[in-house]
């Protein structure tokens, strides 16, 4: 047995310590005629100058640059510019309570929740993320606490040490859920009076007031630069994803032709119209492939990162039946379902709620039914729809556009209740 000394004592200092970045104070890019002028990012806390803490990982130093001068209209579209600043333009007086200096993955993560309420104004919303990716979303016509709550709840255990972005001033009521659980930022465009106090009650909770959170629906139609290094060194520059899909018209119906005839599928009522919009919007973040179930505006699962169409639909059905356990459990018991699975072992009324909330799961299948299914690619064939459908989904979006349209929209019409169908015309895949 080794003893606990040397390399291995030290191993939670590597998240703590403050990486010397070499990165210079500016940085210009230069693209045909358009010069972008860009200034590193640095703050002064607990009377250090510096500026990211790290990059993904401690052993990689990285800096942050907001664009401050210059433009860029390529093919007569504007660029955002000088102005649009969200987490790039994050003062000292905007870290409300900063800890360490901030690292890349908790800026990252912000600024993901930012791109998903850009195409979500329309409501007070709320977006949990954990590397990069919504655990879970809501928006809510009762306010930014109910929306919160029912992120939280769509995925409780993967929220755990995940960061909470708003799109409305944060109340009492979101910020006494925050101080329940654990979370490591809080971002939101304003925090009403005595909501920080709440707050600070977490000393290690980075609470982050962006102003500019409050001007998405100005940037929403307005593309960025948007930059993918290679392994190699080499750059990819692309226009950044643009949802076209805005409102519950925009979608297009579903209809496709196979040896002369055409098929085509039910439209969605309005609430399921609602919720595919919903859906769409927050599958502007999250990793492809994906797939998204949601109901009453709210994710109920979110399947992500998968090599196959299928794969993230099978994916999803599994995180729900989880999760749906996972609420039962800790309602009941105020335990996680793993927790709960645990003492079963050696608990025999344990054991016998544990395979009562089983049951109840099986039963309610996961809370699907009555869910809508959004893509963020289209179907290739009809296995990933069938799969959905048989969990009670009814109504999906997808981008359309497969050699085998009209089989994805026969599941559909099959589907007893009929379920709805409609295309976006745009795909949504994220890398």
């Amino acid at each position: 047995m080794s003893s606990n000394t040397g390399p291995a004592k030290n191993l939670k200092n590597m998240y703590r310590v403050l990486t010397k970045d070499a990165f210079p104070d500016t940085m210009k890019i230069t693209l045909g005629e358009n010069e972008l002028v860009y200034e590193k990012r640095t703050w002064t806390i607990d009377g250090e100058h510096r500026g990211l803490r790290y990059g993904e990982n401690p052993d990689q130093p990285a800096a942050l640059y907001e664009l401050k001068k210059g433009s860029l209209v390529l093919d007569g579209v504007e660029y955002r510019g000088p102005g649009c600043g969200l987490v790039s333009a994050l003062t000292e007086e905007n870290m409300i309570q900063a800890g360490k200096h901030p690292g890349k993955t908790n800026l990252t993560d912000v600024d993901n929740g930012i791109n998903m309420l850009q195409y979500l104004c329309a409501r007070p919303a709320a977006l949990i993320l954990k590397h990069n990716n919504p655990s879970g979303a809501a928006w809510s016509d009762e306010g930014v606490a109910v929306a919160l709550e029912k992120a939280y709840m769509s995925d409780r255990i993967a929220a755990f040490g995940g960061a909470v972005v708003v799109n409305r001033p944060l109340d009492k009521n979101a910020a006494e859920l925050i101080d329940s659980a654990y979370f490591e930022v809080v971002a939101a465009p304003d925090f009403e009076p005595g909501v920080t106090d709440i707050l600070r009650r977490r000393k290690n909770l980075r609470i982050l007031r962006i102003p500019g959170m409050g001007r998405l629906e100005e940037f929403a139609g307005m593309p960025f630069l948007d930059v993918k290094s290679l392994t190699d060194g080499g750059i990819v520059l692309q226009k950044s994803f643009v949802s076209r899909i805005r409102t519950v018209d925009d979608f297009l119906p579903a209809s496709a032709e196979k040896d002369g005839v055409v098929v085509t599928a039910r439209k969605p009522t309005k609430q399921e119209a609602l919720d595919l919009l919903f859906a769409w919007s927050v599958e502007a973040g999250v990793t492809s492939n994906s797939g998204i179930f949601a109901k009453d505006g709210a994710t109920v699962a979110i399947g992500t990162g998968e090599q196959d169409r299928v794969g993230c639909v099978e994916l999803a059905i599994h995180k729900a039946y989880t999760k749906y356990a996972d609420a039962l459990s800790f309602g009941r018991k105020g335990l996680s379902i793993y927790e709960l699975g645990r003492r079963a072992a050696s608990d025999k009324d344990a054991a016998k709620l544990l395979a009562q909330i089983k049951e109840e799961t099986a039963q309610a299948r996961g809370g699907l039914p009555g869910t809508v299914l959004v893509s963020d690619g289209f179907f290739p064939f009809r296995d990933g729809v069938d799969t959905a459908l048989a969990q009670g989904v009814t109504a999906i979006a997808q981008p359309g556009g497969s050699l085998r349209d009209s089989e994805v929209i026969a599941a559909v019409n099959e589907s007893v209740p009929q379920a709805a169908m409609v295309f976006t015309g745009q795909r949504s895949f994220k890398h």
